[in-house]
């Protein structure tokens, strides 16, 4: 009887799961035809060009739609798109990337020499990363954070940045909430951030080739949207766009937890011992 029981649990279950999953698959479907309806558009800002792709309304209205949003006025929504469907689709966004990953990976076969040409280029452009620590940490402190600093600025905190900290501190430690609102941040906004930056980066007057390294910041779905409005910006370049900012990706996957572990955390905790005192001490005074 007991057994049974147990079965007839185990079943609600999976009922509960196929439900959560045909519902998020089938408003993901309909956010897509949308998008693509929707297509891409793109309008000069001084000497600059904003191109705004589709993945980036797919974010927006994803974020609407949610029942922290447009939820909490129309509640029937809530039936639809509910914190289930919020939770299930951050993994299987991963999955959703793999495809995209393996095209990224055609491309950078046949783009080798080029890549043997660039030299250490890609290499030395993870240290360039570490650039972005002396320039937040400070704003981080004069924000009025503490030890979340530290978590927050050490890099782009993507998923490697979350195992390390979470190691070093605990990922309920000061440290831990820094690193968990920054990985938020760039899940919510990096995507449409990184999409309008692409496009204007042109603008600087760099070489296409090395904005193209720069899209690589160790974010499939970052590297995707910038990258792809660089392309559209520079299309007799697309291919070799797409090929840099793929391989600057994965060299950063790779390359990016051993310069956080050996460079990156060490820097950040050494001038937060400088600069918190000087900052925050003045501030209190």
């Amino acid at each position: 009887m007991s057994q049974k029981k147990d079965e007839e649990k185990e079943l609600i279950k999976i009922k509960g799961r196929l439900k959560t999953h045909t519902k998020l698959h089938i408003t993901v479907l309909v956010l897509v035809i949308i998008c693509e309806l929707i297509g891409t558009h793109s309008f000069k800002v001084g000497p600059g060009k904003i191109v705004l792709l589709p993945m980036l309304f797919a974010v927006v209205i994803g974020i609407i739609i949610t029942p922290d949003v447009l939820g909490k006025v129309i509640k029937w929504l809530k039936s639809i798109v509910s914190m289930k469907e919020c939770k299930l689709a951050a993994p299987l966004l991963i999955i959703a990337l793999m495809p995209l990953g393996v095209k990224y990976g055609t491309l950078v076969g046949p783009a080798i020499p080029m890549v043997i040409r660039a030299g250490p280029a890609f290499i030395l452009q993870e240290l360039g990363n570490l650039g972005t620590i002396l320039l937040a940490l400070p704003i981080a402190l004069l924000l009025g954070l503490k030890r979340e600093a530290v978590g927050a600025t050490v890099s782009i905190c993507r998923e490697p940045t979350l195992g390390v900290i979470s190691e070093y501190y605990g990922i309920n430690s000061p440290e831990g909430s820094g690193v968990l609102g920054t990985y938020l941040c760039g899940t919510i906004f990096g995507t449409i951030f990184f999409g309008i930056l692409g496009g204007i980066a042109v603008a600087t007057g760099l070489h296409p080739l090395a904005l193209a390294m720069a899209c690589g910041i160790g974010s499939a779905s970052m590297m995707t949207a910038s990258s792809a409005s660089l392309a559209t910006v520079l299309p007799e370049m697309k291919e070799m766009i797409l090929a840099y900012a793929a391989t600057s990706n994965l060299l950063t996957g790779v390359t990016g937890i051993y310069v956080v572990l050996i460079i990156g955390l060490p820097l950040t905790n050494k001038l937060y011992s400088i600069l918190q005192p000087r900052i925050q001490g003045r501030k209190n005074k």
